[in-house]
């Protein structure tokens, strides 16, 4: 009397198969977005802001701060572009009050654009 045995050898093939799919596929599925993190430097001068570095701090109405000094909103432009006509490194840091609008930040941003700004950096500071 003979025995009837399952044949695994087809699916085995066929889990193979979908091994290899699946292997192929899911580095193009993984989506995500490129962030380039500071980098560090070791300073023995102690803390406080790194020289040459543009902060913008957008207050409420029309205030505007860059690098602790009051401008407004209309003269932005024109500051911007003469800060960064001369500079190598076009990075601009941008902080914003919590309660302003997400339209007013985006507007500053759009003008930092225009001014000639390459990397636009958020600080994620809670300013009340």
């Amino acid at each position: 009397m003979s025995k009837a045995e399952p044949n695994v050898v087809p699916l085995c093939d066929i889990l193979l198969v979908l091994l290899i799919i699946f292997m192929v596929i899911t580095p193009l599925v993984q989506k995500g977005i490129d962030v380039k993190l500071p980098e560090t430097q070791a300073d023995s001068s102690g803390g406080g802001q790194p020289t040459g570095l543009i902060v913008l701090t957008i207050k409420d109405g029309d205030a505007i701060e860059i690098n602790n000094i009051n401008y407004e909103m209309r003269g932005l432009l024109e500051e911007l572009r003469r800060l960064y006509s001369t500079r190598q490194d076009k990075t601009i840091f941008i902080r914003a009050f919590a309660k302003l609008s997400f339209a007013k930040v985006m507007e500053v941003l759009d003008i930092a654009r225009g001014a000639g700004v390459e990397t636009l950096a958020l600080i994620p500071e809670y300013i009340e």
